[in-house]
């Protein structure tokens, strides 16, 4: 049977790729979008879904907007993926970040409790809350130690989500998702930095690119096989919490080690610490270099999650792995310049 499904976020990475999905499933899907200057549905088009998205002014800052768009678009599920998700602007603007992070799902979630508290929620927690993580591989359970004013917004919007499900009755899920890239992903993360820099590197447009920690080591997976697990979150019988996560994780230094040979350069690292250099060994050029400016203040070294409960319960497991996700971004960020197309 057809359901009503609102998405928060809806023009983001995983709000398109999520709506593809529950389109794809013959759900009606209205996507929440925060009213801005600048039109920023180029993910939704891109899918080829532009068109079948109800798009909504939403702001899940302003709790009266939050109710009238609940009581009038009467979902069976939301899904808030709406967040300032950015970690290093989150230490410039932890304000704003807390009150988009932290206090948004928590009106989410006291509107539903006052229109339909039927209404099944999602929350988007995030592997920044487990930050200077206590064991590894990190499950469900290990102690959270969140480093960013982002991770500490996002813990507070893990916790009313569970504490709304046990006071009130509510279904209401978090999905724990490790990092999860794909073409969609914004230029200000690391990953899309590297495809979308080597490209205009390729072709002539920049000279080098700058990063802080190469050795900061993230859990890295597909966008596309995650929205799929937030799903099936949202499905299960009985609401409760769920890592998603390839179990596998890999330095930003070998994300670019990777990435290199698709754009036809021959990379090799010089120097050390804050000195250290990668250079083309087939032009001589160099093309990675260090800026202490992209150091955090407080850096999170290393993630990676135990998707264990996820493939037991629900069936999840994450089917693109490092390699092939590289490949993915690289093939499409080469097109996009190589084609003059904006990179977004």
């Amino acid at each position: 049977m057809s359901k009503t499904i609102l998405i928060t976020g809806a023009t983001g990475q995983d709000g398109s790729y999520l709506a593809k999905l529950m389109l794809e499933r013959g759900d009606r899907v209205v996507g929440g979008v925060r009213r801005t200057s600048s039109d920023n549905t180029w993910r939704l088009a891109e899918l080829g879904i532009l068109g079948d998205v109800e798009l909504i002014d939403l702001d899940v800052a302003e709790i009266t907007n939050v109710l009238r768009m609940i009581e009038r678009t009467r979902p069976d599920e939301v899904y808030n993926l709406a967040a300032q998700s950015f970690v290093r602007s989150s230490f410039e603007q932890p304000i704003y970040t807390a009150d988009i992070d932290a206090v948004g799902p928590a009106r989410i979630l006291e509107a539903i409790r006052t229109v339909n508290p039927a209404i099944r929620f999602y929350q988007a927690s995030t592997s920044e809350m487990y930050g200077k993580a206590s064991e590894s591989p990190q499950f469900e359970h290990t102690p959270f130690h969140p480093r960013s004013p982002y991770a500490v917004s996002k813990l507070f919007a893990h916790w009313i989500t569970i504490n709304y499900r046990e006071s009130y009755g509510l279904h209401a899920c978090c999905g724990i998702l490790f990092n999860h890239e794909s073409p969609l992903r914004g230029r200000e993360f690391v990953t899309r930095k590297i495809t979308s820099g080597l490209a205009q590197v390729k072709h002539g447009q920049i000279k080098t690119l700058a990063f802080g920690n190469l050795d900061a080591k993230r859990d890295w997976g597909f966008a596309g096989d995650y929205v799929d697990g937030i799903r099936r979150i949202l499905q299960a019988p009985k609401a409760a919490d769920y890592v998603l996560a390839t179990g596998q994780a890999q330095s930003v230094r070998h994300f670019i080690e990777l990435a290199a040979p698709h754009f036809g350069l021959a990379l090799e690292w010089r120097g050390n610490g804050a000195h250290e250099t990668g250079v083309d060994t087939k032009s001589g050029r160099t093309i990675i270099k260090i800026d202490p400016s992209h150091y955090r203040p407080a850096e999170v070294d290393a993630l990676v999650g135990a998707p264990d409960k996820a493939a037991s319960e629900l069936g999840w497991r994450a089917q693109v792995m490092l390699p092939e996700l590289v490949a993915i971004m690289a093939e499409a960020d080469d097109r996009r310049v190589r084609d003059g197309k904006p990179l977004n």
